[in-house]
């Protein structure tokens, strides 16, 4: 029984030696012409995808992984609101504010674009070696910072446009006169925007999923090629 046993984990490891040995195999027989064109290709495809689907006309509200909901301190305080005649006020403004985070990702392809453009060899390698999620790591890690900075005006100048500021500002008053409001929930500019960002990169993340769960079906032959390598 004891030999048996030992058989098996001998396998089992064997095989894990043999596994790791045809992944590195496979991603060091890429050129690195071919890794470097094959990761571009997948950030383009993912972040263009995301862009487009986020940025349409209800792209974050019909959008279960996305949707933008209240602030976690105002469903707490969600039935007092209710109580006190908010509710209506509260909708409107969860509506208001996926409203205002469709139109700021609309603007983010250029510089997401411009991150891939920019993108090393020993990016293209990582991101092949890599998790799932090492494409959204890469695009978070190269676009966060700016995008903020780009979404935050934009969100902002919504906002003020058509009183959702105004409508957010006053149940947060409320709100807090009674509990503490995190400093991210202060403002709904600085929420939406950081929401937006969130919700982008989630969306790029589940098209990287899917070109390296059946690279060949992306109908793209380098994308098949580099994927499909170190699938």
């Amino acid at each position: 029984m004891t030999r048996i046993r030992f058989s098996h984990t001998v396998g089992a490891a064997a095989l894990a030696l043999l596994t790791s040995a045809a992944f590195a195999l496979s991603l060091a027989s890429l050129s690195n012409t071919d890794a470097t064109k094959g990761v571009k290709a997948a950030l383009e495809k993912g972040a263009t995808l995301a862009v487009a689907e986020l940025g349409q006309q209800n792209g974050f509200l019909n959008n279960d992984k996305v949707r933008i909901e209240l602030p976690g301190i105002l469903d707490k305080a969600m039935p007092l609101l209710r109580m006190t005649g908010q509710g209506k006020k509260l909708d409107e403004l969860q509506v208001s504010m996926n409203h205002a985070a469709e139109s700021a990702v609309a603007m983010a392809k250029p510089l997401l674009l411009d991150a891939v453009k920019n993108m090393s060899v020993t990016d293209a390698k990582n991101i092949l070696s890599g998790g799932d999620t090492s494409v959204t790591d890469f695009f978070r890690a190269k676009t966060a910072t700016p995008l903020a900075k780009q979404f935050l005006p934009i969100v902002k100048n919504i906002t003020d446009k058509n009183g959702l500021s105004s409508k957010y500002n006053g149940v947060m008053d409320k709100v807090g006169q009674s509990v503490h409001v995190p400093d991210d929930q202060k403002t709904v500019e600085t929420y939406v925007t950081q929401r937006a960002l969130d919700g982008l990169y989630v969306m790029i993340g589940e098209e990287e999923k899917a070109i390296r769960k059946d690279p060949v079906g992306t109908g793209s032959a380098i994308l098949s090629k580099v994927f499909g390598a170190v699938k």
